[in-house]
């Protein structure tokens, strides 16, 4: 525990930060699964629609800084690389 009053007020909000970062984090997992059995089941028009939403989920968490900004350009890059093959069948 912390002796100094502003380190444990650090530790507080330290601990509401890891918090909140681990609930977005979920969400982009969450978001790129439904991305993934969109373009399993083969359904171009709901791929499209979850693909923008992950998009939109991943900058939003890049925005916050809860992940860095080059690795949401990478997985929405990979992302639509796969979208791209899909809708070439």
């Amino acid at each position: 525990m912390a002796n100094i009053r502003s380190a444990a007020k650090r530790a507080r909000q330290t601990e509401q930060r890891k918090l909140q970062n681990k609930s977005v984090l979920t969400g982009i997992k969450r978001q790129q699964k439904k991305l993934a059995l969109a373009l399993l089941s083969g359904d171009k028009a709901k791929a499209r629609t979850e693909l923008s939403a992950f998009s939109s989920t991943l900058d939003k968490a890049a925005k916050r800084g809860v992940v860095h900004k080059n690795l949401a350009d990478r997985r929405k890059s990979q992302a639509a690389k796969v979208m791209a093959g899909v809708a070439a069948k």
